[in-house]
This record gives C-alpha cells, sequence and structure tokens, in this order.
C-alpha cells in the first residue's frame, strides 16, 4: 500500500453551489490552459503575421497596378503554407519575385517548425500538466475551512505533518526551501503546499488564514515563528497559533504577539528523557497513542449549544471507536463523569479516540 494521502477538507454544500464551484475550476483550468499556450505561441504567432503582412506587400510590388491585396494576400498565404496551387501573381517574368517567393516559403517552413518545437516541448517538458496540477491545488486549497497552516517542513514540521495525516486533519504546508518540499512530497505527494515565506501576509492569506483553524509556526528561526505568529493573529485573531521556540528570551515575546501555545522542543526532549528513567509505563503507553501503526490518540471534542444542558448519559456515549476520560468545564476538569453529568457550551470532552470515532463524535455533539 502506498502512502496515506491528507485529507481535503470541503465544506458540505447543496447541488446547485457544488455544481457552480465546479464549473468555475473547470472553467479556472480552461483558462490556466489557453494563458499558457498563449504565452508560448505569442512570438510565432507574432512572427507569421508579419510574414502575411510582408509577403502581401511585396507581391503587391512585384505583381504590379493589377494585383489586388487580396491575390497578394493570398500568394502569401500558399506560399507559406506550402500549399502551391499555382502563381496567382505571374513570377514567370521576375527571377527576383521567385527568389523572394522562395525566402518567404523558407521563412513560413522556419516558423511552422519552431511552433511545433514550442508545443512539443511544452507537452513533453510536462509544463501543462505542472500547472493543470498547480492550479487544481489552489483550488482545493481555497476551498478549505478549519484546516491548519504549517509553517516550516522540517525535521520538526514533518512530524506534524505526519499526525496530521494519520489523525485524517487538513493542512497546507508553507515552506520557503523547496527541497524540503520535494523531499517530502516523495514520502506523501499529495500533500497541499505553498513555495514561499508564511512571515508574509500574501502567502498566509493564499493559505486561507481566514478560514484556518490554527497555525503552526515551526520553522528553525524563532524570529521568523515569532512574525508568523503576528502575523497570523493580525489576519484571523480566531485562530490558535502554536509556535516554536528554542530561544527563552523569545518566549516572552511571542506570548505578547498573541501565541496560544509555546512549545520548546529542548525543554520537551529533556522531560521526555527524565519521564523515560523516573516513570516508563507511562511514557510506554502514551508512547502507544503516537506510533505510527496505531492511529488510537487523545482527542479534544468540544459541545456546541445545541446539547447545553443535556446529561452526559442521554448521548448514549458508547462506541469501540472512542471512550470519554473527562470533562473541560471551565477551569475544572471532571474524570470519568458520571451519566447524571450536565454538559454545559463550551465544554470540552477529552477522548481517548480513533480519527473515525473522534469525527463521528464530533458530528454528534455540534
Amino acid at each position: 500500500m502506498g502512502p496515506a494521502r491528507p485529507p481535503c477538507n470541503i465544506r458540505m454544500m447543496n447541488a446547485p453551489h457544488l455544481s457552480l464551484k465546479i464549473r468555475r475550476s473547470r472553467f479556472a483550468l480552461s483558462l490556466l490552459v489557453f494563458e499558457q499556450v498563449r504565452d508560448r505561441l505569442a512570438k510565432p504567432v507574432a512572427i507569421l503575421l508579419g510574414l502575411h503582412v510582408i509577403g502581401t506587400i511585396g507581391y503587391m510590388v512585384i505583381g504590379g497596378a493589377h494585383t489586388t491585396p487580396l491575390d497578394a494576400l493570398y500568394m502569401t498565404f500558399i506560399t507559406i503554407a506550402t500549399i502551391g496551387y499555382g502563381e496567382i501573381v505571374d513570377l514567370s517574368n521576375s527571377p527576383a519575385g521567385r527568389a523572394f517567393t522562395m525566402a518567404l516559403a523558407f521563412a513560413g517552413i522556419a516558423n511552422m517548425g519552431y511552433v511545433m518545437s514550442v508545443m512539443t516541448a511544452f507537452i513533453i517538458a510536462g509544463d501543462l500538466n505542472t500547472q493543470f496540477r498547480r492550479r487544481r491545488m489552489m483550488i482545493q486549497i481555497e476551498e478549505m475551512e478549519g484546516h491548519f497552516i504549517l509553517c516550516g517542513i522540517g525535521r520538526v514540521g514533518t512530524n506534524v505533518a505526519h499526525e496530521l495525516i494519520v489523525t485524517n486533519r487538513p493542512f497546507v504546508v508553507v515552506e520557503p526551501e523547496q527541497k524540503q518540499i520535494d523531499a517530502y512530497l516523495e514520502k506523501y505527494p499529495g500533500i497541499a503546499y505553498l513555495h514561499g515565506d508564511a512571515s508574509e501576509d500574501d502567502m498566509l492569506i493564499a493559505a486561507g488564514i481566514r478560514k484556518a483553524a490554527g497555525v503552526f509556526a515551526v520553522t528553525g528561526d524563532d524570529s521568523r515563528n515569532l512574525v508568523i505568529t503576528l502575523t497570523a493573529k493580525q489576519l484571523n485573531p480566531a485562530a490558535r497559533v502554536v509556535a516554536r521556540c528554542h530561544e527563552i528570551n523569545y518566549t516572552e515575546k511571542m506570548k505578547k504577539v498573541g501565541a496560544d501555545a509555546i512549545v520548546s522542543p529542548d525543554f520537551t526532549g529533556g522531560m521526555r528523557i527524565a519521564s523515560s528513567m523516573i516513570r516508563p509505563q507511562v511514557v510506554s503507553f502514551l508512547d502507544e497513542m503516537l506510533r505510527t501503526d496505531n492511529r488510537l490518540r487523545v482527542e479534544e471534542v468540544h459541545v456546541s449549544a445545541t446539547h447545553a444542558g443535556t446529561k452526559i448519559g442521554d448521548l448514549s456515549l458508547r462506541s469501540h471507536d472512542y471512550v470519554v476520560i473527562a470533562v473541560r468545564d471551565g477551569e475544572h476538569w471532571r474524570f470519568n463523569p458520571e451519566s447524571q453529568f450536565v454538559l454545559r457550551h463550551g465544554n470540552t470532552l477529552v477522548v481517548m479516540a480513533t480519527p473515525e470515532g473522534r469525527q463521528s463524535l464530533a458530528q454528534l455533539l455540534t
């Protein structure tokens, strides 16, 4: 089996709206093809038109007063096209005219050869397919909602991306180094990505920051992560931002610009090393939920206003895909909540679940 492909989170819509989306996508792809072909053929077409103008004027001069512009244009066309119906303009007594015709025919054949070589190179080089894929990916990103933006696909970002893929969460990668993107595409060719600097407003907007659920600022540069955090919060204050930070002096700055969580790989690594020594079974249990071949995770699901006032026992929260561990009620925790516990809007259920279990429970509590 090949590597898992990240899902595309496309909001459900009614049939007419979906049909309109499809028509717009097809129109955009058709327009893209037209623009690509137009750009490639602009020069040879201009040369071809120029040859017709030169040929028409030349044959009018060679043929004399009785040669009409239409006759001269027709003579030019059949010469360049190498059709050879006959000499509309009599050249039997004009060596210069025949020399002009040979030169015109040679230029026309050379130009047609140039057109064929341009089109062949365009198709063989895969530019058309590349543009198609790029445009499809941009349409996919535009249709995403409630997704995540992963800024940086290095050592840390790669692990973040893997977790998002395993748990069926849509995301867009923004990375300035093309080699980093290429390395990850070899393993997961279906990921949506943008090549550029995530600290720039335009790049985050292109990644759908205004409809995103969260942003991972996990580049290897603390100052860049700081700018990404600030930019993301300015564009979408509701988006959750998790930032990577190595230097302690950047921690307070990231908090001030709006980072919802700051993670230090050095600190986390040190805690993991210590925990492996003093509480090995706990670490083993947590590792079990992070293995690549085990999709079980501790997840959180939010309770909507629709289920406010509902007893947790009335929801029949029983499934082999999830187990409710606790409920977060404001600043308080209720572990292993009893069936009489009344849910409130804004409560968060902490569950042990598969990706499918998390999605089904989220739909149930929506």
